[in-house]
């Protein structure tokens, strides 16, 4: 059984649902979710939404909760592999399939990458394309945007790329 609740994010609204073990889905919703009264929350869904508000204010880099997901033993080795790609930094798809011990994987790879169920958690927005573009991500480019340019604001206290001449 899964226990689910929203929050209001820079990127819109988030669904994020538990298991009593672990988060087990970090999703974005286009729409405002209807309200339904929740008697008791999970501890364990009321640290991961204290984590999230955090990473949205800057206060935190690194997620402590713990997740969870089903996949193959491929995939969970992708999806440790993200999990592994520092704060703030970007790694091409090839490069990932390289870390995972298969360079022909790279296919693969970028698949697993899109079947992330725990987003921004597992951080699949920080694997690029090999020439530095902005491909893929279930939440839509402008989100991925979004995030890589918010976690390089923090690590490098800056508000953008300034190109200078």
């Amino acid at each position: 059984m899964t226990t689910s609740a929203f929050i209001d994010s820079p990127l819109g609204w988030i669904e994020i649902q538990c298991t009593e073990e672990a988060i087990c889905m970090v999703s974005f919703r286009n729409e405002r979710p209807i309200s339904h009264e929740q008697t008791s929350v999970p501890d364990i869904l009321q640290k991961c939404i204290g984590e999230l508000k955090d990473f949205f204010n800057g206060k935190l880099r690194q997620f402590t909760v713990p997740v969870i997901q089903p996949g193959t033993d491929f995939q969970q080795r992708v999806w440790a592999e993200l999990m592994k790609i520092p704060y703030g930094v970007t790694v091409s798809y090839l490069e990932l399939s390289k870390r995972i011990g298969d360079v022909k994987a790279i296919r693969a790879v970028g698949t697993t990458n899109g079947k992330n169920q725990v987003a921004i958690l597992v951080p699949c927005h920080r694997v690029i394309g090999s020439n530095g573009t902005l491909t893929g991500y279930a939440g839509g480019l402008w989100r991925k945007q979004w995030l890589l340019e918010h976690e390089l604001k923090i690590k490098h206290g800056y508000s953008g790329i300034v190109f200078v001449d």
